[in-house]
This record gives C-alpha cells, structure tokens and sequence, in this order.
C-alpha cells in the first residue's frame, strides 16, 4: 500500500499503558504540529480519556485521532494498513506482541517497540524477517532502555573512529555508569513472564552476544579470553571505567549491538575484530562480587515456578510504575570505551570514549526514543534503515537523523578520541 494513501503517519498501540502515555506526551508536546496521527488501544473510553488529558495539558495542540483495536491479527492488519509507521507499548511481547509484527511485516508498515525478550526477538526474525524484506517493512524491536543506548553509543563511536582514524574497533567496553530509577510492573511482568514461556535452552540460545547477528560472528570475537577469576567473580576493573561487574541487561543489549555489526556493510563498517561487552558500574570489587552473585541466584530462583508465581504478586502490576514525582530526580550515565583496529601500532592501539546521560524518568526516556524513531522513519530518509529497505533492523540503522533528534530532546551525547 502507498503511504500516501495512510491516514496517519504514526500510531501509538497500548497509548494508554504505561509507556504509552509518556510516547504520547511527547509527541504532543516535541514533534511537529502538522503530524498526523493516532492513539490506539482495546478501550475506546480510555483512549477518549487520554485524549482529554492530552488536550488539557496542551491546549494549544492539535488532539490526536482514536483508534481501537484488539490483539487479534485481523483487527491490528486494518490498523497498520493505516500508518506509516505503528508503535507498539503492548507487552509482554512474547504474550501480546506477535500479531502487530506480522501485521505490519505483511502491510509494509513499519513497526518499533521496547521489549528486552530476545527469545521472542529470536523467534520474530525467523518469522517474519524475509515478509518484512520483500514489503519494505522497517522492524525495529528494542528501541527504549533496552538497548537504544547501547546500540547507538556504539554506532556513535564505531561512526568516529572510521571518520577521524580510518579505522574499526576491536573491543567496546560499554557500562552502565550511574543510574537512579525504578521499574515499572511491565518490566517486571517480563522478567518474569519469560521463564514461564521458554525452555531454559531457548533462553540460553537467545541470550548468547552473537544469536541475533545477520551473518556469523568474526571467530576471534567469540574466542573466549575470559580470565577464569573474572568468570567466577564476575568482576573487571578497566582504566578509565573503573570497576565493572554483570550487567542486568547487558545480555540482550549484546545481541542488538551485534546484529548492527553484521548489518553495516556486513560486519566491516565496525570492524573484523569487533566485540561488544557490556557491564554495570559499581564501587568496588566487594560490591560487584555481590551483584554478580545476587544475579545468578535470581535467575536460578525464576527457574522455579512457585518463586514465579510469588514474584507476580509482590511487585507492580503490568500498566504500574513509579509516580511522576518519584521519577522527578530519576537519571541514567552511559560510559564506553572502545580499543582502536589499530595494525600501524598493535601495543599502543587508540582509545576512543563515549558518553550517553539522560536527566528525567527512564520510561520518559523511552517515551522519547519511540517518538523520534517514529518521526525519523515517517519523515527522514538519509539513513542504513531506509538504503536497507526493510526487515528487522536495530536503533543504530536510524543513524545521525535519529541521533540529532534525540540530543535536541535533552539526550547528552559526547564521543572523543583519548589523548
């Protein structure tokens, strides 16, 4: 279908969930007035409702349209064959999400999210990644905390070491500096939720750096050069990072960061020999031996189901989260640090680092990713995504438009080579 034929350019689908109320604050009050668009959802009342409070509290934009939809294929096809571009804030994903990615894969609709479920990402691709190719559909899973500052911190470093040192990266060493905010019942309900839908095997598949990546992962990368001290501790101390230890989120971070490796001129835009590692920023080494054992415990605990079951009823429901007031103060610092490809001088090789900050609420934060990638793709073309043409493609492939976006939202970015 011709996109001139749409009737919007973007719709927000789960607008009256949590994360969607703050995408559709901001695209009310940041994005182009002359936008059209749409906020969707099973609840026509809610949706009306959203609508009043919108237009509240700012009178002097114009109301968005309401559509509503179920879960269901048919209903959410009609509904992508209206947009340019489709926002998808309905989670789980492995429970609600299939249906609007097939949708929009057959429509030729492009289509973003926010899980963190690589499973599910895993299971996505395979599906529909060819139908999304062959309609020109933009895929674009994981575009919130999870992993947009990861993916394009790296891109953003990978981009300045090609145009200042004509040359790729070896290892992005990428840490999640400084943080202060709480999740949401939604984020919780996915932790959860996903050992109660995949088979530990299908979780370990998913969750390996490389499981996403368009093409096999260069072999130096994927040799393990661990040492075993830092396997079992968990814990590395880098010059410039200080000390680091396991990441929460640093699995499914590695895989989208991957994916745009191999998506960029077939891995050698980054580099042969590049590597992406995540970790968390912490005090000292007794603190990071803490986190890194606190994590592997929690996991081994979600392995059992009356743990599950007791877990669901002690934290935020799915659509809860923290009040405005209690995200005021909220922020988050993102560090990396890259080693240069260097072949005229393998024992002094350059650094490169990067910084990626956010004051505010990281669900606001997310709110802004979606909005600006939403607009990026309904209205920029100078970017990989669109030379690509379609399929299941990364934050990264959004490029500079998107990156510009962001930083006039408020998102600090700062990318220098280390003297």
């Amino acid at each position: 279908m011709a996109s001139s034929s749409r009737s919007y350019e973007v719709v927000v689908f789960g607008a009256t969930g949590f994360t969607g109320k703050y995408t559709c604050e901001h695209i009310v009050s940041n994005l182009p007035t002359d936008l059209k668009w749409a906020v969707a959802g099973r609840s026509a009342e809610k949706l009306q409702q959203l609508v009043k409070e919108l237009q509240s509290a700012y009178p002097d934009r114009l109301a968005p349209e309401v559509e509503t939809a179920s879960l269901d294929k048919s209903s959410l096809k009609k509904l992508a064959a209206k947009t340019k571009v489709l926002i998808s804030t309905v989670g789980p994903y492995h429970l609600y999400g299939e249906a609007a990615v097939a949708a929009c894969a057959e429509s030729g609709t492009h289509y973003l999210d926010v899980t963190g479920e690589s499973p599910w990402v895993l299971d996505m691709i395979k599906k529909y990644d060819s139908t999304a190719k062959s309609n020109n559909a933009i895929i674009i899973p994981q575009i919130g905390v999870e992993s947009a500052p990861a993916d394009l911190l790296s891109w953003s470093i990978v981009t300045h070491a090609r145009r200042t040192l004509s040359a790729g990266i070896a290892e992005l060493i990428f840490s999640v500096y400084d943080m202060k905010a709480a999740p949401s019942g939604g984020t919780f309900a996915t932790a959860i939720g996903i050992f109660d839908a995949y088979p530990i095997s299908k979780i370990t598949e998913a969750s390996k750096p490389w499981s996403l990546s368009a093409i096999p992962s260069p072999p130096q990368a994927t040799a393990s050069t661990t040492p075993l001290v830092q396997k079992l501790l968990g814990v590395r101390t880098v010059r410039d990072l200080g000390t680091l230890t396991t990441s929460l989120q640093g699995g499914a971070d590695a895989t989208i960061v991957h994916r745009s490796w191999s998506l960029f001129d077939s891995g050698k835009f980054y580099g042969s020999k590049f590597k992406f590692s995540p970790y968390v920023h912490v005090r000292n080494v007794f603190t990071g031996i803490l986190v890194h054992v606190a994590l592997a415990v929690g996991v081994l605990f979600l392995l059992l189901p009356p743990v599950r079951w007791l877990a669901k009823r002690l934290v935020f429901q799915p659509g809860q989260g923290p009040s405005r007031d209690a995200s005021r103060n909220d922020r988050v610092e993102y560090r990396a640090l890259a080693t240069v490809d260097s072949e005229a001088d393998p024992r002094d090789p350059k650094r490169i680092t990067g910084r990626l900050a956010w004051q505010g609420s990281m669900y606001q934060l997310t709110g802004v990713f979606l909005a600006e990638a939403a607009v990026t793709l309904a209205r920029d073309d100078e970017f990989a995504a669109k030379q690509v043409g379609g399929g299941f493609l990364t934050p990264a492939t959004l490029g500079a438009p998107f990156l510009e976006r962001l930083q006039k939202a408020g998102l600090k970015v700062d990318v220098r080579v280390m003297p």
